[in-house]
């Protein structure tokens, strides 16, 4: 689908994570974990994209400055998620077609999911689509409300859900579809008065449907790929779905990967056929290998490197580029 733009909420601090680095420049496997979310969006048809920066916003920029279809606008203080993307408003206004919202600390988005977002929102005229999944681990998650016919009704955040709101499984993952101008005029509306004091986008479906708009809940996600990273921990988790992903495609296609879990290999990396690869063996960057290669144990090499077809790297060897060993 053509036309479609992205809005990336970037603005967030690593308050869990204990660290000065901006949450969404952390890296999973080798590459800031925003980037994982600027390709799902670009592979779903996405053509321009809006990041909003905030805290070490200049860092961000500059990270994100090599890609030349990113725009940024700045949430100098941040007030709700609805409030970042009150920030980038007169980039809504120059655009007329659907806008996709997501979150940078999700970086396991699959490109499926968001093109269903986009594929719904065109085929019934939505002024919004809200990404939803299912799960018990419901805690501390955004609850989608239905009512009796089964169609959406609201979202309600933990800290606001009554007890029985609580027990609703279906939570809201964060990612969305909506009518460019839909969306403006609902963030129009949107007021702080909620226990946090912010200005919730979660609160732009309800105004929709408030004023007969099509606002639709689509269970488009599963958990997995609606992870969002708060803690080193489910940083660690991240990166390792993506290795075990990364491993079975590479086995798939005809390399031996001798001991999975004890080998590092960058998603990015591309293998040759009947090439073994020797346990411990950690590879990183842009690293082309050959075919019927044989690389280690306790090999380390650092991409951007080129192996031919029939090469040895011996057990401990480190091979780096001329770049990386400056």
């Amino acid at each position: 689908m053509s036309g479609a733009m992205a809005v990336i909420l970037a603005a967030g601090k690593s308050t869990r994570m204990k660290s000065a680095l901006p949450k969404v420049l952390h890296n999973v496997c080798g590459r800031p974990m925003i980037e994982y979310v600027l390709d799902a969006a670009r592979s779903a048809g996405v053509t321009r994209i809006v990041t909003i920066v905030g805290h070490r916003a200049d860092m961000v920029q500059a990270e994100l400055s090599k890609h030349g279809d990113v725009e940024f606008a700045l949430q100098a203080e941040q007030k709700g998620t609805g409030h970042a993307v009150m920030m980038c408003q007169e980039q809504l206004r120059s655009h007329h077609g659907p806008v996709l919202v997501l979150a940078g600390d999700t970086p396991l988005l699959k490109r499926e999911s968001l093109a269903g977002l986009l594929k719904t929102q065109r085929e019934q005229s939505a002024a919004c689509v809200i990404g939803t999944a299912v799960t018990e681990a419901n805690f501390g998650l955004g609850r989608v409300i239905r009512d009796a016919g089964g169609t959406f009704d609201k979202i309600v955040e933990e800290k606001d859900a009554t007890a029985e709101e609580k027990r609703v499984r279906e939570i809201n993952t964060g990612c969305y579809a909506f009518d460019s101008q839909g969306l403006l005029g609902s963030l129009d509306q949107l007021r702080p008065d909620n226990s946090q004091a912010e200005y919730y986008l979660t609160d732009c479906p309800r105004v929709l449907k408030r004023e007969g708009r099509v606002v639709v809940a689509l269970e488009a996600f599963d958990m997995v790929e609606a992870l969002g990273v708060n803690t080193r921990e489910q940083l660690a988790q991240v990166t390792s779905t993506l290795q075990r992903k990364a491993m079975s495609q590479w086995m798939v296609n005809g390399t031996t990967i001798v001991v999975p879990e004890q080998t590092f290999i960058d998603p990015q990396v591309r293998i040759g056929a009947d090439t073994v690869i020797e346990p411990f063996t950690h590879i990183s960057g842009a690293v082309v290998i050959g075919d019927n290669c044989l690389i280690g144990p306790h090999a380390v090499l650092e991409g951007p490197l080129t192996i031919p077809s029939g090469t040895t790297v011996l057990p401990f060897a480190h091979l780096r580029s001329e770049k990386n060993s400056r």
